[in-house]
Parts: structure tokens; C-alpha cells; sequence
């Protein structure tokens, strides 16, 4: 066989290799096809394939394995399995540019299942070599490996301090300097993913100057960078005061405010988040919010909003109301009550409504004047009714419950008071029963009026135990009527004089 012969072979085993894997890849990027790759054994046909002496080969080989690992669990299990990951890693500090993106693809599409698999890809000592390749020049090459790192960082805390502890951290708030957008929000993303488990790991982001460079963004026309600059900011913000503080130091407050008016559903989400997660730790971050008009903007966005995104909203407007009386009534001042009411009328899920019967029982708790807000709403019956509701889930129960009680307990405005004395079951009615009683001994108007509205006859209608509070409150209020009104009113009183009618006898 000549020499020209000898290279032909190879030239068409090259070809033969490079369509094999080329086709592979494309076949692999649709869903229907995996299940038939899986089963011809592709796995182990790619495998060779990432030490290919053609680069291309290598890269594409990469690739078709990332977009499997990427499709389920099962297969990024069998990446893992098939010793991949280690020759991988091997490459990431060797090849060129091309190949570590789809490398680092690779890894990502492993970590991202589960944390055993993202525990698989740091056993590999994928970390060193993924924190590396975030000093590339190439900005593609950092988007890859940033993204891999977010993967593993977000499962739980120990792969979020074993990202932190391979030196990303520094390196990840650099690239969210960088020019390249997509970088940025990956960047964003990832530093977003550590933050989230424990204070320790916040502080090691903030430690590391983030807050200032994600507080100059919030205002990037890039709706996909918002959503993660605000994601990062809150997760910051959750774990603590002075982190929350450290947030609100970097002058974030009202440019924020405008972002709840955003187009995009996840910015404002995330925004609304942001407010809320700064507003539950304390009455002076509360008040912060509040001086800077995010009350009102918050119950737009409630007003404004449906289902889920409305959620972070309504949950603010109860932390702030929870603070104190001054808070409470900022809520109230600025039409808060209304769309709660709205949202706990509206929406279908129980966890909304449930949210929302717990924001309005923080409003209603403080004063009578704050339970009358509430009430004047129509918010009690509602809030009976998902208590009472068969299908309700336990939390909405619960949550419905403590708000009627912590309402009730404060409120005297009687006409609010009225339908649940006919609706409420007797461990509510004991509640709605005790501010009767507290008001009607001192109040000759609204004694007539119970008397009309037939709220006396309701009362002689209630079965008590003796010498229960529910009896001593019925008892007060009968003390406040003549003996012969309260008798009229009694069960069976009418029943009683007829008899008498009939038993009278007219003298002759």
C-alpha cells in the first residue's frame, strides 16, 4: 500500500469520526433522540473521542455529551460512571478555548441534577480547574465556568464553602465588571447561588466588595441581569441586620422602587423580594422603606400583580405592618388593607391567601382604630371563610385563625362584628361574643341598635358551657338589657305565652 493510500485511510477515518460525532451532537440537542442514543451505548463511543488528536473532535465529542448529561439524571449519572469527569478536568488546564467551554459544559450539566452529582464533579478536582479558567482572557471561557460553579454552589451550603474555599469568589465579582453582559448575569447568578445558604457564606460575597458592583446595575436596561443583580442582593440580604444594612448603605433606595413597575415579571418579582427581605429584620429598616415611598410602591405592585410575583409583596406589607403601630398604619394609610383584601378574595392558591390572611392579621393586632381598617374592608367574613373553607390547606387554616383572633381581639366597630355572631364557629364566636361585651355596657346607641339587628337574639340563641368565657361574656350582655327584653328574645319565649294565652282564663 502506497503512502498516498495509507493517508486516504486516515483521511476518511478523520471524516468518519468527525461526521460520527458531529451527528451525535445534533441528534443529542433534540429530546426525542436521547433515549435512542442512550441505548446504542453513545456513552461510551464519546468517551474516546475527548482525546481525539483532532480538536475539533474533541470539542464536539464534549459538547454531545454535555447536551446528554444536561437531559436527566441518569445520564449525567453514567458521565460520572464512565470516568468522563476526570479526563475533563485533565483538559480544562490543557486545551484551547473551545474545548474548555464545552468542558466546563459538561461539568455544569453533570452538577446541575443533584448534589451527589455536583459532589461527583468537585471529588474530580473540577473546582481548581473551573476557578482557572475565570482568569481566561476569553469571556466565553469564564461564562462556562462560572455557570459550572453556580451549579454546584446551589445545592447546599458544604458545595457552596468548597466553591468559596477553591478562591472563585474574588474572581466572580470581577467578571461582573466585565463588559460582556452574558457574563455579567452569569457572574451574577453564581455569586447569588453562594450567598443564599448562610450568613457566612453572604459574608464572604460582601467581604469580597460585591455589594457596590451589584448596586450599580439595578439600573442596567439588561432585564436578565436585574433579575440576578436583585436575586444576589437578596439572598445578601436575608440572613441578617447588618448585612440588610450593609444593602441599604449602597444607596439602593428608591432608585429600586422604580423596578417594581418593570416589564419583566422575574425583575419585579425579585425587586419585590429584595424590599421584603431588607423590611422583616427591623423597625428603623422598615421605617427606611417607608421614608422612601415603598409602601405605596409595594401596594401598586400588589394591586398590580397576580399569583406568585404578587407573593414577595404581601408578605413586605405584613413584616413592615408587624413592627409596630406607626408602621402598621403607613400600611394602612397608603390603601395597603384594600389590596390585600383583593388578593385574599382573588386568589385561587392557598398559599397566597394564606400569606395575605397573615399580613392582615399584622395590620389588625395593634389598636382598635388598625382593626376597624381591616374590618371596615369586609376582611372578617373572608377570613372566616377560608378558615372555615373544607378543601383549605392546614397553613391557610391556621394563618386565617390567628389573623380573625388577633383582629377580633382589638376590634369595637360593632356593624364588623355583626355577621360572624350568625357565621363563626364557637371557639371564633367566643372571640366576636368578648368585644360585645367590652363595648355594649357602655354604649346605649349600640345596645338599641343590637337589639334591631337581632344580635341579642343570637346571643340567647348560643348553646354555653357554664362557667365558660363564652357564658361570662353572655352574661355581661345580658346585664345590659332589661330582664323582660332579654326573655323576649330567648328561644322558646313565644312558645311560652302562648301557652299562657291559651291558659288564660278572662274573668266573666
Amino acid at each position: 500500500m502506497s503512502q498516498r493510500q495509507v493517508l486516504q485511510v486516515f483521511e476518511q477515518y478523520q471524516k468518519a469520526r468527525t461526521q460520527f460525532v458531529q451527528t451525535v451532537a445534533e441528534l443529542s440537542s433534540r429530546p426525542q433522540n436521547i433515549e435512542t442514543l442512550q441505548n446504542a451505548g453513545v456513552m461510551s463511543l464519546l468517551r474516546p473521542l475527548l482525546l481525539d488528536i483532532v480538536p475539533t473532535i474533541q470539542q464536539t465529542a464534549a459538547l454531545a455529551l454535555g447536551r446528554l448529561a444536561n437531559y436527566n439524571d441518569d445520564l449525567a449519572e453514567a458521565v460520572v460512571k464512565g470516568d468522563i469527569l476526570p479526563q475533563l478536568v485533565y483538559s480544562l488546564a490543557e486545551q484551547n478555548r473551545f474545548y474548555k467551554k464545552a468542558a466546563a459544559f459538561v461539568l455544569r450539566a453533570v452538577a446541575k441534577h443533584s448534589p451527589q452529582l455536583a459532589q461527583s464533579v468537585v471529588d474530580c478536582g473540577a473546582l481548581d480547574a473551573l476557578v482557572i479558567c475565570l482568569e481566561e482572557f476569553d469571556p466565553g471561557v469564564k461564562e462556562a465556568a462560572a455557570w459550572a460553579l453556580g451549579y454546584i454552589a446551589r445545592h447546599n451550603a458544604e458545595l457552596a464553602q468548597a466553591v468559596v474555599d477553591a478562591g472563585a469568589v474574588p474572581l466572580l465579582v470581577l467578571c461582573i465588571q466585565e463588559p460582556e453582559l452574558s457574563l455579567k448575569r452569569i457572574a451574577a447568578s453564581a455569586l447569588s447561588d453562594i450567598c443564599k445558604h448562610s450568613p457566612e457564606l453572604a459574608q464572604t460575597v460582601v467581604d469580597a466588595g460585591a455589594i457596590a458592583h451589584l448596586a450599580q446595575m439595578i439600573l442596567n436596561p439588561d432585564a436578565k441581569l436585574k433579575r440576578q443583580v436583585f436575586s444576589a442582593l437578596s439572598q445578601i440580604s436575608k440572613h441578617s441586620v447588618d448585612l440588610a444594612e450593609m444593602v441599604v448603605e449602597a444607596e439602593i433606595f428608591p432608585a429600586v422602587l422604580t423596578c417594581l413597575k418593570d416589564p419583566d415579571e422575574y425583575v419585579k418579582k425579585n425587586v419585590a423580594t429584595l424590599i421584603r427581605e431588607i423590611a422583616k429584620h427591623t423597625p428603623e429598616l422598615s421605617q427606611l422603606i417607608v421614608n422612601a415611598g415603598g409602601v405605596a410602591a409595594v401596594v401598586d405592585y400588589v394591586g398590580e400583580s397576580k399569583g406568585n410575583v404578587r407573593l414577595p409583596g404581601i408578605m413586605m406589607l405584613g413584616y413592615v405592618a408587624a413592627h409596630s403601630e406607626n408602621l402598621a398604619m403607613a400600611v394602612i394609610v397608603s390603601k395597603g388593607v384594600v389590596q390585600l383584601a383583593i388578593a385574599l378574595s382573588e386568589e385561587p392558591e392557598d398559599h397566597i391567601q394564606a400569606a395575605s390572611a397573615w399580613a392582615l392579621g399584622q395590620i389588625g393586632r395593634h389598636t382598635p382604630e388598625h382593626a376597624k381598617a381591616v374590618a371596615v374592608a369586609n376582611v372578617l367574613p373572608k377570613l372566616l371563610q377560608c378558615y372555615l373553607r373544607a378543601d383549605a390547606s392546614e397553613d391557610l387554616q391556621t394563618k386565617s385563625k390567628k389573623a380573625l383572633k388577633n383582629i377580633l381581639q382589638k376590634c369595637v366597630h360593632l356593624p364588623a362584628l355583626e355577621p360572624l355572631l350568625h357565621d363563626a364557629p364557637p371557639n371564633i364566636l367566643k372571640h366576636v361574643v368578648g368585644q360585645f361585651s367590652k363595648v355594649l355596657p357602655h354604649d346605649s346607641k349600640a345596645r338599641r341598635l343590637f337589639v334591631t339587628s337581632a344580635g341579642l337574639k343570637k346571643i340567647q340563641e348560643i348553646k354555653a358551657e357554664p362557667g365558660s368565657a363564652l357564658a361570662e361574656y353572655i352574661n355581661t350582655i345580658n346585664n345590659c338589657y332589661p330582664e323582660e327584653i332579654v326573655k323576649y328574645y330567648s328561644p322558646g319565649y313565644s312558645d311560652a305565652l302562648l301557652e299562657r294565652v291559651e291558659q288564660f282564663n278572662p274573668k266573666a
